[in-house]
């Protein structure tokens, strides 16, 4: 059997032009920010490996349905998906290009899973309380692009975050320095 990483990521939102002066991002254009995100994803993922996206995957989902299954195909790993603000209709139903995708399994608002011998909870949105954390589980977040500080054992794993840089990180990497006892 082949060893598994797992990798966190999240707020990639591929295709969103205005992304790059909102947050602002260091790139030109969204190709070259796209592009970017693509080959950092590559250059840490193997196929066999696991990726947690925590949200707001990609922009402009009807209108470049076909950009965003092609950018989707060519990033290595098996691929979940955290329900995101920017991945749900007006009525919130997830937007039927992210379900058409490959996912490794059904989009999801949370979910609970286990890494680095701890529960570990993912979601969107930061939360101030979540499952099993005072049995020392671990929450892992998006949406507030930096600007949200964590609180206790959390803390916010979008790309635009300094220590994240674009990239997806393991749960090793996202929990340096954090008090885990």
């Amino acid at each position: 059997m082949t060893y598994v990483n797992k990798y966190y990521i999240s707020d990639t939102h591929l295709g969103h032009e205005r992304m790059l002066s909102m947050q602002p991002r260091p790139f030109g254009t969204i190709e070259e920010h796209d592009e970017y995100i693509i080959e950092s994803w590559n250059s840490v993922v193997s196929d066999g490996d696991i990726v947690y996206h925590l949200g707001d995957f990609a922009f402009g989902l009807s209108r470049d349905a076909d950009r965003i299954r092609a950018i989707f195909d060519r990033l290595k790993g098996l691929k979940y998906l955290i329900i995101g603000n920017h991945d749900v209709d007006k009525r919130g139903n997830l937007h039927p290009t992210l379900a058409s995708l490959d996912w490794a399994a059904r989009p999801e608002h949370g979910l609970r899973t286990t890494d680095g011998g701890r529960d570990l909870w993912l979601s969107h949105y930061a939360a101030r309380s979540w499952p099993s954390q005072h049995y020392g589980a671990v929450h892992f977040y998006g949406h507030s692009h930096g600007k949200l500080p964590g609180v206790g054992r959390s803390r916010d794993v979008g790309v635009d975050v300094p220590d994240v840089d674009f990239m997806p990180r393991t749960f090793a990497e996202l929990t340096a320095g954090m008090a885990l006892e």
